[in-house]
């Protein structure tokens, strides 16, 4: 039964190597995001503009001069690099979804630093969400394959990511006043997700050595897609905890990536339909998982 598993398993050793990778890489990023968060909170505290309608472009100047939120950056730097790193050994369905063990770092870290007593509904939201990666992961690791991908494919993800960037612009400039740490949380996972997948594009042409214009046109809808995102989940820092803030992100981004990878890259074309139910099933939980975190959490979202 055993060899049979195994034998089923997709996955080759050296693209395995990416999974260890993955897992260095969220342990920087949990570091990272709280450091981060420190130093947002301060600037914050000290320079609030009143309504939390997103950083000032003062905010931002100020937060370059927080040493906490410097180093945090590097390490959350690092921590991409080594994502590019894991993304370059396996598929983008397998390694991305391992970020959610930040997540649980995250909540641990934060805990400890603000003296917040451990919460069984906290603990049971964040259980919900890792046991729905879980098994998104598991499903991956056994039937996920990469295949070329072709220049239509490339140009439908860069008119999505269009769509997004506007959709999302439209939305923080005429409701900016009202909205709370989920929208900028939704917003930064769904453009983090876009940059994964991009950037995972972009490997795969340099190792099959197919440079060309649309390398450049990726280059550029990667770098909107991080900037833009990367304010989101500043603001979203200044409105939501750390612990929060994460737990949305590394939810939200691999299941945009993955959602991608399933429907235009084909990286789940040999999916079986109980597979499919799998990934549903495991998406569904960690989305409800990520939502009851939000609703019960003890730091007040303001």
């Amino acid at each position: 039964m055993t060899d049979q598993l195994f034998g089923q398993i997709s996955l080759t050793p050296y693209q395995a190597i990416g999974i260890p990778i993955a897992l260095l890489g969220a342990v920087f990023l949990s570091i990272g995001a709280q450091l981060q968060h420190r130093g947002v909170s301060k600037v914050d505290g000290t320079h609030a503009v009143g309504a939390k309608s997103g950083l000032s472009l003062a905010q931002l100047v100020l937060l370059i001069r927080r040493p906490s939120w410097v180093f945090g950056t590097l390490l959350l730097t690092l921590a991409i690099v080594i994502q590019l790193v894991s993304l370059g050994f396996a598929p983008l369905i397998v390694v991305q979804p391992l970020g959610v063990v930040a997540m649980v770092l995250t909540h641990v870290i934060n805990s400890r630093v603000n003296g917040i007593a451990p919460d069984a509904r906290v603990r049971g939201s964040i259980a919900l969400a890792v046991l729905g990666i879980g098994i998104f992961v598991a499903f991956s690791a056994v039937y996920a394959f990469e295949r070329p991908l072709s220049d239509n494919q490339l140009l439908f993800i860069m008119w999505l990511l269009c769509a997004v960037v506007v959709l999302v612009v439209a939305v923080f400039v005429i409701f900016r006043q009202r909205l709370r740490a989920m929208f900028y949380i939704v917003a930064a996972g769904t453009l983090y997700g876009f940059v994964v997948t991009i950037t995972k594009v972009l490997i795969n042409r340099w190792q099959s050595n197919q440079v060309d214009a649309f390398m450049i046109l990726c280059l550029f809808g990667l770098i909107v897609a991080a900037l833009l995102g990367g304010y989101f989940v500043q603001t979203a820092y200044s409105v939501g905890s750390p612990d929060l803030v994460i737990a949305g992100l590394t939810v939200i981004d691999p299941l945009i990536a993955v959602a991608i990878a399933i429907t235009v890259l084909g990286e789940a074309d040999r999916f079986p339909p109980f597979a499919l139910v799998g990934l549903a099933l495991g998406g569904a939980l960690s989305v409800i998982g990520v939502v009851l975190l939000a609703r019960h959490h003890p730091q007040t979202l303001r």
